[in-house]
């Protein structure tokens, strides 16, 4: 007989703390037995090694009563020398989603060593918590402040010194808590979303593997609201009838709807992504970063969703979780580290690895090259021309670490189902920085249709590297009736070596999206004298 899942959460659970405990307390008994006493006449900043208490924060998993009095699982760090009367920032960190709460043991032991009481809980619907999964509805935000509440009640935490943060879906909570919760004052959402309709819905397309996982996910370990069912099951089942309430669902969700509340409250925002996040693209926070009026700072890396960040959560060195520490130490603690003398815009080069700072997302070009899509190319709709995105996850981190992403070889891209433009040879590097836009026009002999538009960096023999991609979806157009498609595809930074070409690619098939093609429709893309097409690429030369 299978083990039910509340079972499997119990168990893992159980080995987590136990593993926890062992890191944690890992030498303590050595090392009490062999530290010193201090000594009557030693200096408080002398360099002897510090007894057991400070060296070694203290650790407690403890129940707190979330909204609607539902128990929320968490554990709290404290500093290894809190005394009475002195009080430390505190840092929340709710869950990603579908992950247990020891999720952010490491760094929040870390930032307790460094000064500060952190309390990670397992987000309300997942695993041990209660309630169902709300995906960053109302009753998430609530629990938030609930938690912020028993953190000021039962632990040294200062009121005036708040934080939050967070992966994923903590990084969604704490962005949205910021903007109802005006004690906080400092937030790093970590591979989060702004808008999570032009996260999974960008296009009009949904991005099916995307919202497969979530799904999948979510079911597995924690216990999805009704409302979520339904959603996904319109979603994914491409009920348009239903496209309506899905937007109302996702915006009500979606920090950028309460971007006023956000500004007026002015909590010091940092802003982290990986340019090939498979759930939440980039250009949703590089747009919503640069309405944020306060404090804030963006950051893109090479990666997938979480990728950027997360071999930090398994200890290593990770320059994500070094820069969310310098944060919180100048916005909560005031230490003068110049984060906020720095660029505050943060990319990392997909080709060199390298960092380049910005004094904003749209200073990131320093121009645009234009790529004319000429003529007139007509596709038969339903077949995979092999040009596409990839695989979600795989795909950008092989990007990430071995620097593979999607290829495809253009010369042999069939024609009957792939419309295809190529740029000249360059004769210098192309440094791609930003988003680029695609501007046609589209005859369809259907009412509805998709459409999936790739940039490709072309080397000699004619492979192509993926670039960039984002999908389109029509519907109500009327049959033999051209209308203009204007796209942004997702944002990257990439650099196109001499010698080199870039091509465009259209075709009506991707396995990371729902296609809306009726059988035996075609799309037919042109270029009026009057509205020509083109491509549109940010560089910085």
């Amino acid at each position: 007989m299978s083990p039910s899942r509340p079972t499997l959460r119990t168990a893992v659970g159980t080995v987590s703390a136990a593993v926890l405990a062992t890191s944690t307390l890992a030498g303590a008994p050595a090392a009490n037995s062999a530290a010193p006493a201090p000594t009557a006449g030693a200096r408080s900043g002398a360099t002897a090694p510090r007894d057991l208490a400070a060296r070694f924060p203290d650790v407690k998993f403890v129940d707190i009563q979330g909204d609607g009095g539902i128990t929320l699982k968490a554990n709290v760090f404290t500093p290894g020398d809190a005394a009475p009367g002195r009080r430390y920032p505190l840092i929340v960190l709710p869950t990603s989603w579908g992950m247990p709460q020891i999720e952010y043991v490491v760094q929040a032991r870390k930032l307790a060593d460094a000064g500060y009481v952190v309390v990670g809980y397992n987000s309300r619907g997942f695993w041990q918590s209660g309630g169902q999964i709300e995906t960053a509805g109302p009753p998430d935000i609530a629990d938030a402040s609930k938690v912020i509440d028993w953190a000021l009640a039962h632990t040294p935490a200062d009121p005036g010194k708040v934080g939050m943060g967070g992966v994923s879906y903590g990084a969604g909570i704490s962005l949205l808590a910021s903007a109802f919760d005006k004690r906080i004052k400092a937030v790093a959402a970590l591979s989060g979303w702004a808008d999570l309709i032009d996260s999974i819905y960008s296009g009009r397309t949904q991005h099916a593997q995307a919202a497969g996982l979530l799904g999948g996910l979510g079911a597995l370990t924690g216990r999805p609201s009704a409302e979520l069912q339904g959603i996904l099951k319109d979603f994914l089942g491409s009920n348009l009838a239903k496209e309506g309430d899905m937007i109302k669902w996702g915006t009500k969700r979606s920090p950028v709807t309460y971007l006023d509340q956000i500004n007026a409250n002015g909590a010091a925002i940092m802003l982290g992504n990986a340019w090939g996040d498979s759930l939440f693209p980039p250009n949703q926070y590089a747009d919503f970063y640069e309405e944020l009026k306060g404090p804030k700072r963006l950051e893109f890396r090479p990666g997938d969703h979480a990728t950027a960040e997360g071999l930090g959560l398994l200890g290593l060195p990770n320059d994500t979780w070094d820069h969310t520490k310098r944060w919180f130490d100048h916005y909560l603690k005031g230490a003068d580290n110049g984060v906020d003398r720095e660029a505050p815009v943060q990319l990392k080069s997909r080709s060199t690895g390298a960092y380049e700072g910005y004094k904003s997302w749209k200073d990131v070009p320093s121009g645009h090259r234009r790529i004319a899509l000429n003529g007139t190319q007509r596709i038969a709709t339903n077949w995979d021309s092999g040009a596409n995105g990839g695989i979600v996850f795989l795909s950008s981190i092989l990007d990430q670490f071995l620097k593979l992403p999607p290829m495809a070889s253009i010369p042999l891209l069939p024609r009957s189902v792939a419309a295809v433009w190529q740029s000249e040879r360059y004769t210098s590097a192309q440094h791609v920085r930003g988003t680029a836009k695609l501007h046609t026009t589209v005859t369809s002999t259907a009412e509805s249709g998709t459409g999936i538009a790739y940039l490709y960096d072309v080397g000699p023999l004619g492979v192509g590297k993926l670039v960039s991609h984002a999908p389109f979806t029509f519907h109500g157009k009327a049959p033999g009736k051209p209308f203009g498609v204007d796209l942004e595809l997702f944002s990257t930074a990439y650099d196109v070596p001499a010698g080199h070409r870039l091509a465009v690619v259209v075709d009506s098939v991707d396995p990371l999206y729902i296609e809306h093609n009726p059988s035996g429709a075609k799309l037919t893309f042109s270029s009026p004298a009057d509205d020509p097409s083109w491509l549109s690429v940010p560089v910085r030369d």
